[in-house]
């Protein structure tokens, strides 16, 4: 699917996005693999995650390169798109999946793990995302793959700062596919579930939390790889402007915000007025919601 293609996957050191590089990889294309090995909350750093998953591309007969660079540092994020067309010649697809948690509970939290979390996931995306833009239009061809999560579409409990970048991505991503469609290069999302470093840190202190983690654990990363190959591939030449989800051996397209219900005044409104009327006549649709998320998505956000 991806014979000739270069394809630069952050946060590819470890779980997802190592599993996705490594198909990558078996599919054909050159892989930067960019991860600079900090630990959960973004701290510390380290070569050996990069260059262990770009070593294994090339014993297995792939191309590849490490690159350690931070994605929050515009100035880093655009050594990883320098990177693919030094060594490979070209750049075909980001996949921007590089992330880190700082969660605490809304009034517990600061002003630096508000800013950490949003400089990664949401800035990073922007950062690598623009790097790779100019040689995109160049080409007139390209693809965005842009790492997003059920607790910034649906929300979770102490992930404000996360939950946030994960929403703007998807606001990102829309934007981009609007904007480059004319040229012929596509942004999409991806929301996954699976087991990784990053929902290793769910708590299990409850009958119900360990219940939730080895439900969990039966979502291996590997299954989010090959939908981020189709997206990456000429294959996929079509589809932009999406949101998917992947659990297990289930891949969901998401729906867009859509007005579900309206009512109209001739006179206009009072506060009052909207106290009266607004509740009685929008209660069916607050329901609804409710039990679509809870049908859809009866596992909890990630």
């Amino acid at each position: 699917m991806l014979d000739g293609k270069v394809v630069a996957v952050t946060g590819a050191g470890r779980g997802i996005g190592r599993e996705i590089a490594l198909l990558c990889a078996k599919e054909g294309a050159a892989v930067v693999i960019n991860d600079p090995g900090v630990g959960e909350s973004g701290d510390g750093g380290e070569a050996g995650p990069a260059e262990q998953t770009a070593s294994d591309i090339i014993a297995a007969g792939g191309q590849a390169i490490a690159n350690l660079a931070s994605v929050a540092d515009p100035a880093g994020a655009t050594t990883i798109i320098e990177d693919a067309v030094k060594k490979f010649g070209r750049i075909d697809a980001v996949v921007n999946n590089a992330g880190i948690l700082r969660d605490t509970i809304w009034h517990k939290m600061s002003h630096e793990d508000w800013r950490a979390v949003i400089d990664v996931h949401l800035n990073g995306a922007f950062n690598v995302s623009k790097a790779a833009t100019p040689y995109f239009r160049e080409q007139g061809s390209g693809s965005f793959v842009h790492f997003t999560s059920t607790s910034g579409l649906i929300g979770n409990i102490g992930q404000a700062n996360y939950s946030a970048a994960k929403l703007g991505i998807v606001g990102l991503s829309q934007s981009i596919a609007l904007d480059m469609a004319r040229v012929g290069v596509r942004s999409n999302c991806i929301a996954p579930f699976a087991w990784s470093r990053m929902t290793a840190s769910i708590p299990t202190d409850t009958p119900a939390a360990m219940e939730r983690v080895q439900r969990m654990q039966s979502m291996g990363a590997e299954k989010i790889a090959p939908l981020v190959a189709f997206l990456a591939s000429d294959a996929s030449k079509d589809v932009s402007n999406q949101i998917f989800a992947v659990r297990r051996n289930e891949i969901v397209l998401f729906s867009k915000p859509r007005p579900v219900r309206s009512m109209t005044k001739t006179e206009g409104w009072t506060a009052q007025a909207i106290a009266d009327e607004l509740v009685p006549s929008f209660r069916p649709s607050f329901a609804r919601a409710d039990e679509v998320s809870a049908h859809v998505f009866p596992y909890d956000p990630i």
